[in-house]
């Protein structure tokens, strides 16, 4: 994965430091590396991914800013 300073933060209230607890969470992010995106949010068990992946849920509106601040 990409070093931070090479994610750009596409939703959330714009604290930048990835931690969560300001009601800031879950988060959608843009590497700039690759054009990847990156997700931060609640782990989800539903079933064990692959290792080295993870499941993560993020809410419809949130992925909804992300499109918005990606203009797609």
């Amino acid at each position: 994965m990409s070093e931070r300073s090479a994610l750009t933060r596409l939703t959330g209230n714009g604290n930048g430091n990835g931690e969560c607890g300001e009601k800031d969470c879950p988060n959608v992010y843009r590497d700039e590396t690759d054009g990847g995106i990156v997700v931060q949010g609640d782990h989800c068990a539903a079933f064990q991914p692959p290792a080295g992946e993870a499941l993560v849920k993020i809410p419809e509106d949130v992925l909804r800013e992300a499109v918005r601040a990606l203009g797609w």
